[in-house]
């Protein structure tokens, strides 16, 4: 029986096109959850510690922030995506 590593998605997050690429993709899905697991994934590749340190979040609370089924405030996640080096944008949807 072979055994499998778990998948880690941050270990495949090398660049900021493919952060940015992961975090849209994510921010599509209609559970927040998604997101806020794609946003921790996001900061585990750039680094907890300095993204903490860059939003001026706690470590702790940066990790509960981006826990499944935390409710984190808007200006919680706009310090996070700005520290990841990152802006949110918003696109019409596209006509069916």
């Amino acid at each position: 029986m072979t055994k499998l590593a778990p998948f880690d998605a941050a270990d495949y997050l090398d660049s900021e096109e493919m952060m940015a690429e992961y975090l849209q993709a994510c921010l599509d899905d209609v559970n927040p959850d998604v997101f806020l697991s794609a946003l921790a994934d996001v900061a585990k590749a750039k680094g907890m510690a300095e993204i903490a340190r860059a939003s001026g979040l706690g470590r702790e609370s940066l990790y509960k922030a981006l826990a499944p089924g935390a409710h984190p405030r808007h200006e919680t996640i706009q310090k996070v995506v700005h520290a990841l080096g990152l802006k949110m944008t918003f696109t019409p949807m596209s006509a069916p």
